[in-house]
């Protein structure tokens, strides 16, 4: 009895045992731990060392990058930034950036060529689609667009550095080199037309910022609001008014931003679009495509409005009923078919009425003046006519156009057509004025600033 009692205080003592056991290993398997960065992990020694040394230096650079998906898929600095010895943009400062800190970091010396700019030539090593899609958009080839066709450029009127510090930071520099060195004059810059050492052109970061690199980043407005704002081509103000821009701005929080490329579908994903929803993802039997070219059916922002094929500056590869059949399927995804095709109805009767009504008669005034001498066809800017003239389709004209096709009914009119009105008034009653008086129009002799290059640049127009 003795024997039987002894073990059944043995089992229980045990088991007592066994039991605090297992309770304190749950409780310390709950205990968060602190996450460990091993950067020796999968990574070459090259990478290590870049690592190590912006870690210290430049910390905001290494935490954005830690908590990209290049980090996660261990994608490094050294794979985007490595280059060979012979290429025109490896740094050269960076070679005795190196030798200054290798004592002080205690890494192995690694005197790997290395490039400030990385290209879309660069990122096409792993993202070859979006690389040629992007090549044949006309973001990556705006600076050969508009020094074909803008007066401020082509009749220098305007100076070099409100050049650089406005029209290039959207459109992209010519980037150079200086003593060996990046030239300050053209870089830093992320324009999206920004022509490079290696000839790639564009910049992959105006949209996907250093160095998170972020889809998420890229879908949202904001992201195209860098540019497509202001007096002549407000963009993100008119979708702010619009119905979509509403949506956006009470659920936006609740989209799934995160969602793989290709897989961003409406309606599951998101609930109104955004200017990358219609213009980039796929969406039904839609390609996603980073050729914001494709889906237009009109060139709002040119003076008379044409199709996209017909604009001789950079004309589409495409055929705009094709596109357009896109963009309806794109609208599709959330409107009707009558509620489709009816707003691109309207859209086409606003089209229409601002070339016939509007831009055709004042282009035409302008060419009158110009025939007869009443104007000085040299330079453009220096006679308030020709300002006038400039500001009825480069302003009022396309944000009429532009807020018909993205439904935001006061750029429409009040910021639109209303200011065309006033605009065309006051343009065609001076005009007749000189016609008829046989007087000139006051000239400023003085225009300030007026001291940029006209040369067209020879590596943007090489045959």
């Amino acid at each position: 009895m003795k024997k039987k009692l002894s073990a059944l205080l043995a089992g229980v003592f045990i088991t007592g045992i066994s039991t605090s056991t297992v309770l304190c290993s749950d409780v310390q398997m709950n205990i968060p731990k602190s996450k460990e960065f091993r950067i020796e992990r999968s990574m070459s020694p090259e990478a290590m060392a870049c690592i190590e040394c912006h870690k210290k230096q430049q910390p905001g650079i290494f935490s954005d990058w830690a908590a990209s998906r290049h980090a996660a898929a261990n994608i490094t600095c050294y794979d985007c930034h490595a280059a060979e010895a012979h290429d025109p943009d490896v740094s050269q400062s960076h070679f005795k950036e190196y030798e200054k800190n290798d004592t002080k970091y205690g890494q192995k010396k690694y005197m790997v060529p290395v490039s400030a700019v990385v290209t879309p030539k660069d990122c096409s090593r792993c993202h070859p689609d979006e690389a040629m899609q992007y090549s044949k958009s006309k973001h990556a080839n705006t600076l050969e667009i508009i020094w074909k066709i803008d007066p401020w450029l082509n009749d220098g009127m305007n100076s070099e550095f409100e050049r650089i510090n406005g029209c290039y930071h959207c459109h992209g520099t010519i980037l150079s080199l200086k003593d060996k060195e990046l030239d300050p004059a053209t870089w830093p810059n992320v324009g999206v037309g920004r022509l490079n050492l290696d000839g790639s052109k564009g910049s992959c970061t105006s949209c996907h910022t250093r160095h998170r690199f972020s889809v998420m980043e890229a879908r949202k407005p904001q992201a195209c609001g860098q540019c497509h704002l202001g007096p002549d081509h407000p963009q993100i103000e008119i979708f702010t008014e619009s119905k979509h821009g509403d949506i956006y701005d009470a659920f936006g929080d609740e989209y799934n931003w995160t969602a793989a490329p290709g897989n961003w579908s409406p309606g599951v994903d998101f609930r109104g679009p955004t200017c990358a929803s219609c213009h980039m993802s796929g969406a039904g039997s839609v390609m996603t495509s980073h050729d914001v070219t494709e889906r237009l059916s009109w060139e709002l922002q040119a003076p008379l409005t044409i199709r996209p094929e017909d604009f001789k500056a950079f004309p589409a590869q495409t055929n705009w009923q094709e596109e357009r059949t896109k963009m309806q399927e794109i609208c599709m995804q959330c409107h009707g078919k009558r509620w489709t095709e009816s707003h691109y109805s309207q859209m086409d009767q606003t089209i229409k009425e601002y070339n016939e009504v509007y831009f055709i008669p004042a282009k035409a005034k302008l060419d009158e003046l110009y025939t007869k001498g009443l104007l000085d066809k040299t330079r453009f800017f220096d006679e308030p006519l020709e300002v006038e003239y400039y500001e009825l389709w480069h302003h009022e004209g396309r944000r009429a156009r532009m807020g018909a096709a993205m439904m935001a009914p006061d750029y429409s009119w009040w910021h639109g057509f209303y200011e065309c009105k006033n605009r065309f008034n006051t343009f065609m009653e001076e005009a007749n004025h000189l016609i008829e008086t046989g007087e000139k129009s006051y000239k400023t002799e003085n225009y300030p600033n007026a001291t940029g290059n006209t040369t067209k640049p020879p590596e943007l127009f090489k045959q």
